[in-house]
């Protein structure tokens, strides 16, 4: 576990450990795939999801049924530490659907980067609107999107009995694209 700050230049992080009064660079590389992506990358998102939802045997499949599927990637020494996945709901609005950070690398900032690219690479591309689903369980996650700017938009009980909490975000002020 570190201790300290972290700073971004460039996409690298810098990790201060207080005790050993020692600096670390991660450099750290962020992409954006507009595909299923490649067998390495593919396999290592399959690795980190089962780390941290515990299963992940559909996940391919799943993924492949998704409209306009966008993932994105953070990677460090060609190895996934953080991804972000998500697809179309309709021309104006996205749905973010999964992602995670390994937690060795929690806590850098490296999933609110990822939020940040998915949300710019949006907004580039039309959408007005994401929107996420997440549950109590996921406390981090469900801060970070208010952090971001997500609004609570309903809560509901699942099939499986799970309390589902819905959130979504404007990407763009609706007034401005009718000027």
């Amino acid at each position: 576990m570190f201790l300290g700050y972290i700073v971004f230049h460039k996409y690298e992080i810098r990790i201060f450990k207080a005790k050993e009064r020692e600096v670390n660079f991660l450099e750290i590389d962020y992409s954006v795939i507009q595909s299923m992506p490649d067998g390495d990358t593919l396999h290592g998102i399959l690795q980190l999801h089962k780390g941290i939802f515990g299963s992940g045997d559909d996940l391919i499949n799943k993924m492949k049924e998704k409209p306009r599927l966008l993932v994105m990637i953070a990677k460090l020494n060609e190895n996934v530490i953080g991804y972000k996945v998500g697809y179309e709901l309709d021309s104006r609005t996205f749905y973010s659907w999964l992602g995670g950070v390994s937690a060795d690398y929690r806590k850098h900032g490296i999933a609110s980067r990822l939020l940040g690219l998915q949300h710019q690479f949006l907004k580039e591309n039309g959408y007005h609107i994401v929107q996420t689903k997440t549950m109590n369980k996921w406390r981090d996650m469900l801060i970070l999107n208010i952090k971001h700017g997500f609004d609570v938009m309903e809560t509901y009980t699942d099939k499986k009995g799970r309390q589902k909490i819905v959130l979504e975000k404007k990407l763009i002020d609706l007034k401005e694209t009718t000027l």
